[in-house]
């Protein structure tokens, strides 16, 4: 069996007594080095997931353990080494004047020693492309290339989880490509667990797991595969369908044998190629 990273027991939270429940009796499991996807429209409670994750939120009810610790107001500053968070807008994670000093602010914050903070530097930006950058000064980067110096500011720090609250939300879809890659990359190189939050369903392909928030509760908890195979459904709770996931609907309709749900163009060239074979 998989060592349990983060769990999530019977949380529930809302902004103010007076408000209502953001997220509703919510309960899940995530796994060291498991690469998991939280998706759902706007509002559904999935970005205060992250929050109370990192310790940014705490919930009125329930409990969340980080790595075998509850999550508490004493115990918060131990759960943020296991924890990294990017957000979506990079700007407001950035006080360094250059990347590097960027890069090193958290491990100051920790109190790493200085030639430990130079080496991490060197192979956190090197694990993001972003090696040649060390002393650029941030306004000056792209907005790709600053969400890649933010990541390598969180693998500076070696955290169990890296989070990515609508990280690339602020991206064009070649951005958005670039990043996803290198997360993926990074996840595989240091065996972290990835927790992607996002709306978009193009992002989840390369997930193991994916929970779909609705209303501040989970309304599905699947992979891909079978969460993209409910389309109607998704649709009724406000979710896109990928084009590749429609495309494979339409070639069915015309007499095509496509016999599995497609993730991406390979795998549905793939089933056309078995299909004409076997006709």
């Amino acid at each position: 069996m998989r060592d349990k990273l983060v769990e999530f027991k019977n949380v529930s939270f809302r902004y103010g007594a007076e408000h209502p429940w953001v997220l509703k009796n919510c309960s899940f499991e995530i796994y060291k080095n498991e690469a998991m996807a939280i998706i759902g429209h706007n509002g559904s409670g999935k970005s205060t997931i992250a929050k109370l994750m990192n310790g940014l939120l705490f919930p009125q009810e329930g409990e969340i353990i980080i790595n075998g610790r509850t999550v508490t107001r004493e115990s918060i500053w131990e759960i943020r080494r296991d924890v990294g968070m990017v957000f979506q807008n990079p700007d407001n994670q950035f006080v360094g004047t250059t990347v590097q000093d960027d890069v090193a602010f958290g491990m100051e914050n920790r109190g790493i020693p200085r030639s430990d903070m130079v080496k991490r530097i060197d192979e956190a930006l090197s694990a993001v492309g972003m090696q040649e950058y060390q002393l650029t000064e941030p306004h000056k980067l792209s907005g790709g290339q600053k969400q890649r110096v933010a990541i390598a500011g969180v693998l500076a720090i070696f955290p169990n989880v890296l989070i990515l609250d609508e990280a690339t939300a602020m991206l064009d879809p070649k951005g958005r490509t670039e990043i996803m890659k290198t997360v993926t990359d990074v996840q595989a190189q240091r065996n972290l667990s990835l927790i992607t939050i996002t709306h978009d369903l193009h992002e989840v392909v390369q997930a193991e797991r994916v929970i779909v928030m609705n209303e501040g509760e989970i309304w599905d908890e699947a992979a891909p595969r079978d969460i993209f195979a409910k389309k109607a459904e998704l649709r009724q709770i406000g979710l896109d369908v990928p084009f590749i996931a429609i495309l494979s609907d339409e070639l069915r309709k015309a007499g095509l044998p496509v016999a599995n749900e497609a993730l991406n163009h390979e795998e549905l060239l793939e089933e056309l190629w078995i299909s004409r074979s076997t006709m």
